[in-house]
This record gives C-alpha cells, structure tokens and sequence, in this order.
C-alpha cells in the first residue's frame, strides 16, 4: 500500500501545476492547482471526467456555458464535450479530477 500526495505523485506531462496521485485500468485521480487568474484553455478529453473543487472558486466552461463553481461543488464532463476553467479569483483554486477511462 502506497500513500500519496503532492510530494511523493509525478507531475502530469503538461505545463500544470498537477500531479497524478492514483492510476488504474478505467481510472485516474489528479490535482490540480490554478492560480489566481490562471486559465486551462479549452479542449476535449477521450473520456469522462469528474471535478470536485477542494479548495476555492473559479468558472467552467462546458461547450461555450459558463458554470460557476465553489469548494465542495461537483460536476462530470463527458468526453464528447469542450471545457475550459480560470480561476477568476485571488486565491488558488485546487481541484480533484477523476478521470473515467
């Protein structure tokens, strides 16, 4: 059994701040941290994935739909679908993205 966190989890192989702390056959679990004002630009995944903010406030983008989002809100994207966030904030913004291969 392994614990992880953000110390010990590799860093995504793109320009994020974000760490992969799990990964299996249809599942993957990633940190991600935006700073104040940073922007994820829009794209598509080949998969489902869930957002759960852990920490702060920033919008979502789904298909050109703005959705505001707080700590301990949730919501799932399907892969069919365009998504974009930006932390709009002053604080950081940290999410939980669970990746549904």
């Amino acid at each position: 059994m392994i614990i992880r966190n953000l110390e010990n989890s590799p860093k995504v192989p793109f320009d994020l701040e974000a760490f992969t702390l799990h990964s299996e056959k249809h599942l993957e679990l990633v940190h991600l941290q935006l700073n104040p004002q940073e922007k994820l630009e829009e794209h598509k995944n080949p998969f489902d994935v869930i957002f759960f903010v852990a920490e702060g406030k920033g919008i979502l983008s789904i298909e050109g739909k703005n959705h505001k989002l707080k700590t301990n809100d949730v919501i799932k994207v399907t892969s069919d679908k365009n998504r974009a966030w930006i932390n709009n904030s002053n604080t950081d913004l940290r999410l939980l993205v669970i990746k549904l291969l």
